[in-house]
């Protein structure tokens, strides 16, 4: 049942959107929350590189301050019921947690261990749990292999491309580069022995960096994915080289240049997430990314201290974002799914601001990714900060499948 978000979006008694949502009327409208599938643990709350993009540590929120430097044992164990509690509830069949933080590994063996173990122990057989660790890759060594060898853990790796682009951004606290180090990881992860615990690579977009050379550095580990991921940024605080012409493409024209060469490919290399989510959305399909498309977005964080969250990206927009004033001691994740600013993450077209539903791409774009929205006084009703970008991108996917086709169905 398609469900339009109350109007107006602008601030109503000094609140932004979509605080102002009436979730009770949405329910009795017929609109109903789709459960949470994946979850993000902050095992550690501590970074070892300084990378001056972070949107945990160099942007609006900082909470971080105040947060306990590792999760406890009894946090821990509490998140892996309050899981296992989630997947009963609506009959999960899978899950998937993501460690992360900071730098989870600072965490240690130990942590990682008394989690993994207790998420696999209380959800048990009923339901699978994948879990992933995604890690700068620093500290990644054999032991920690062989450690998530043993735990059935994957492995995702930050990488920005080239050493030069890579050691612009990630930066030890000396002002060290890390790539020397991140390659070397690399190379034991992608070894024979330890090859099927790759998930796959997040890299960064910089304008900077010549998007083919990008490409290249990023598949000579032969990832079985790659994760473009647009600089965060919204209208208040826009990304590098986002201005306010709209009829520039900068970041548009970048990834066009790599789908080209993806695309192109006899054989491809690797999956880009971003472009196969166009790709499949184009075709009718549903989107599984909260960077693009219109499904219900099914993620939560949680905290080292126990607090749940919505998701961390929002830590780029102001201080508190995602904040819901519950924990793991109290509340239960049903509890989250009520919540207005979570509830807007899962109504679809019905979130959108009329700028995007009067787009012709809409629904394959999807406003793009939530924490990119932001505007004050308008919260999250806008369309994203690179919609223009964003246009660009989809519509060129778009023209090139139509042209591809039509060859192959012998059409002028």
């Amino acid at each position: 049942m398609a469900i339009r978000a109350q109007r107006p979006f602008l601030a109503e008694g000094g609140k932004e959107w979509p605080a102002t949502l009436d979730v009770p009327a949405l329910t009795a409208a017929g609109w109903r929350p789709t459960p949470f599938r994946e979850f993000i643990v902050k095992v550690h709350s501590r970074c070892d590189l300084a990378c001056d993009y972070c949107y945990v540590y160099e942007m609006a929120d900082q909470t971080w301050r105040s947060r306990p430097v590792r999760m406890s044992p009894r946090i821990a164990d509490r998140v892996a019921a309050r899981v296992a509690e989630h997947v009963r509830s609506h009959g999960l069949t899978a899950v998937r947690v993501v460690l992360h933080g900071g730098e989870p590994l600072l965490a240690g063996p130990a942590t990682i261990r008394r989690l993994v173990d207790a998420l696999r122990a209380e959800v048990g057989p009923t339901a699978r749990t994948d879990v992933v660790v995604q890690t700068n890759a620093v500290r990644l060594t054999e032991d920690y292999l062989r450690l998530f060898d043993e735990l059935g853990v994957r492995v995702g790796v930050s990488l920005d491309g080239t050493a030069e682009a890579h050691d612009r951004h990630r930066r030890r606290a000396d002002g060290g580069g890390s790539h020397a180090s991140v390659r070397a990881a690399l190379e034991r992860l992608t070894s024979p022995r330890h090859r099927h615990l790759f998930v796959g690579l997040l890299c960064a977009v910089d304008l900077r960096n010549d998007p083919l050379d990008t490409y290249e550095a990023l598949t000579e580990f032969r990832p079985p994915v790659v994760d473009l991921l647009l600089p965060h940024g919204n209208w208040d605080a826009p990304p590098p080289g986002r201005g306010p012409d709209r009829s520039a493409t900068p970041y548009g024209d970048w990834l066009v240049a790599v789908f080209d060469r993806w695309y192109r490919e006899p054989r491809q290399r690797t999956r880009v997430r971003l472009f196969g989510e166009i790709l499949h959305l184009l075709f009718g399909g549903a989107s599984t990314s909260e960077a693009i498309g219109l499904s219900p977005v099914g993620v939560l964080v949680v905290e080292t201290d126990g607090s749940i969250e919505q998701s961390d990206v929002l830590k780029s927009a102001y201080h508190g974002a995602p904040h819901t004033g519950l924990h793991v001691d109290r509340d239960p994740f049903d509890a989250v799914l009520s919540l207005p600013a979570v509830v807007a993450r899962q109504l679809g077209a019905g979130a959108l601001s009329a700028t995007c539903r009067a787009c012709p791409v809409h629904r394959v774009c999807g406003a793009g990714l939530y924490a990119h929205r932001y505007r004050s006084g308008t919260g999250f009703a806008n369309p994203s900060v690179y919609c223009p970008d964003l246009f660009r991108l989809v519509t060129h996917v778009k023209r090139t499948v139509e042209a591809d086709l039509a060859v192959r169905l012998g059409r002028p």
